[in-house]
């Protein structure tokens, strides 16, 4: 065994061969990152895992359906030995030392002319962690080591600056529910590149005091209106910041496509000649649900969802919702911005042929440490959310689904 460290090096392999030698879960685990850097594969083995058998009826890898034998790794520039049989993992070793072939074995790393880093990657960086030789290695220890740095870059903890200039431009992040830990780790690499972060009050709040000092943070809810109705100040706020050379994340609850008015500031942006990023966001109508216990769709219950707006009542001219038809309706219905309506709602919905006693569960602050479940029927829910005083932002669940879970066990 050599004394001296492995040397680091990143292999291109586009359009090169690769073989492996092994179906089973060696295979299956490193196959993914061979067929994404472009690898011409060749497994040999009489059998695969499942998964390695979808890769090669897919015409991801060639799969020679048979044992290992002399010659196999003429002309690869790489070889991945991974069987279970020694005998064959030995001879294998030995041909790939004849040819020059590096070679990784999964059966014995001191006699291997490669090892496999623990790799993770974020935003166009690879992160590879090596032992500095074959004693004590300790693949968790690299994996922890691993983790940690991806983590770091993702999150935004650990930031490495840019040398390059950035393009200035608008991200749309979509921020979850309000658990901070349920943004994604996008949105939350991209706050914490911010130049400019203008948040809504439903956003996740406990993220804007990780920002750096030099952040500037606007409320969206106290950008100065003057003229401009309030998404136009908002769509104008974000324009003017871009222009400026400014890298701005519009910071949104939930998802921005699901009643955010992404696609009012999205097409604000276009028109302005401002680049935009869209991060897709969990969206409050599964995830508070399912933090209270609730499944918005279970077997034999439930087999479909609907989620509607009831920030306007069934009887108001601008209501675009057909709540007779939802009434019909023998699945979960789902009701955001519904608080102060619901009574009407519920009526209306029961009027047109629900059942009064269909269950009702209103989630309020959903996901955050304030989050309180409030359950009712559809009778009986407008009168309920006035004397237990339930206030926005509460996600409503009217359905079966209401008493499956959990809680509604307990």
């Amino acid at each position: 065994m050599a004394e001296n460290p492995a040397y680091p090096v990143g292999l291109r392999l586009t359009g090169r061969r690769v073989v492996v030698l092994g179906g089973g879960q060696v295979a299956q685990r490193r196959l993914p990152a061979l067929i994404a850097a472009g690898a011409d594969i060749v497994l040999v083995s009489p059998e695969a895992t499942p998964s390695v058998e979808a890769m090669a009826d897919a015409g991801e890898i060639t799969w020679e359906r048979r044992p290992y034998a002399d010659g196999d790794l003429a002309n690869a520039w790489y070889a991945l030995i991974a069987t279970t049989d020694p005998e064959a993992n030995t001879a294998a070793s030995a041909e790939a030392e004849a040819h020059r072939v590096w070679c990784v074995r999964s059966d014995d790393a001191d006699q291997a002319t490669a090892w496999t880093p623990a790799t993770g990657h974020s935003e166009g960086v690879t992160v590879a962690v090596l032992t500095t030789d074959a004693r004590g290695r300790d693949p968790r220890h690299t994996a922890a080591i691993r983790d940690a740095v991806v983590a770091g870059l993702r999150d935004g903890t650990l930031v490495a600056p840019h040398h390059r200039t950035r393009t200035p431009g608008v991200a749309l992040v979509g921020g979850g529910p309000g658990d901070p830990d349920l943004i994604t780790v996008r949105g939350r690499r991209l706050l914490a590149e911010a130049d400019v972060v203008i948040a809504d009050r439903l956003g996740p709040r406990d993220l804007l005091a990780e920002l750096p000092p030099h952040v500037e943070v606007i409320d969206a809810a106290k950008i100065p209106y003057g003229r401009y109705m309030a998404q136009e100040a908002i769509n104008n706020a974000l324009i003017e910041h871009a222009k400026q050379g400014k890298s701005v994340v519009r910071l949104k609850g939930g998802d921005p496509f699901v009643y955010g008015r992404g696609m009012e500031e999205v097409q604000a942006l276009a028109e302005a000649g401002i680049p935009c990023t869209v991060v897709p966001g969990i969206s409050s109508s599964i995830s508070v649900p399912g933090a209270a216990g609730i499944p918005v769709t279970h077997r034999g219950v439930a087999h479909e969802f609907t989620v509607v707006s009831g920030h306007v009542a069934p009887d108001d001219e601008r209501s675009l919702v057909d709540w007779p038809s939802l009434a019909k309706l023998t699945g979960t219905l789902v009701v955001l911005m519904g608080v102060d309506k619901i009574g009407k709602i519920a009526e209306t919905l029961i009027a047109h042929g629900k059942p009064a006693d269909t269950p009702v569960a209103l989630v309020q602050e959903g996901t955050t440490a304030a989050q309180r479940r409030v359950d009712a029927t559809l009778a009986t829910v407008g009168e309920t959310v006035r004397t237990e005083d339930v206030k926005p932002p509460a996600v409503i669940v009217i359905g079966a689904v209401v008493t499956v879970g959990p809680e509604a066990l307990a």
